[in-house]
């Protein structure tokens, strides 16, 4: 079981990890070793609630393809476990991230003391650029 808050966890077959070999430098150790780890989870198969899916399929992440499942490569670590371990706790904080419910926001209006103030503002803006113009001859 992966807890991802106190009361919410994914069971472990929900999440598809493969190890892979890792990029970039590292001489031998790299070539030899699948080290890193893909991780993929289907948000739409998933034990999570509506709401939360809902709102992980709206997120607006590179980490989640069109298709709805998220993927991960972790591959910073030179050990498979390491990279495991940071691939579930990027996972984790991603649903961690939506799991809480938007505040929703209250329209307001501006006051009567900021809408004098803006203007006052527009007139000395206006009257500094009056006075940068060429004077006319009468």
């Amino acid at each position: 079981m992966l807890v991802i808050t106190p009361h919410l966890s994914l069971r472990d077959d929900e999440v598809i990890l493969n190890p892979i070999r890792s990029q970039g430098a590292g001489g031998q150790n790299v070539n030899k070793v699948s080290s890193a780890i893909h991780l993929r989870f289907d948000i739409a198969t998933s034990s999570l609630p509506e709401e939360i899916k809902q709102r992980l399929l709206s997120k607006a992440d590179a980490r989640i393809t069109s298709e709805g499942v998220v993927v991960i490569k972790a591959q910073t670590q030179r050990t498979q476990e390491k990279n495991r371990a940071e691939a579930l706790a990027r996972l984790v904080e991603l649903i961690q991230s939506v799991s809480q419910r938007p505040k929703r926001r209250i329209a307001t209006k501006p006051s009567r003391g900021s809408k004098e103030r803006r203007l006052d503002f527009k007139k000395t803006l206006g009257k500094t650029k009056r006075l940068r113009s060429p004077v006319k001859d009468e």
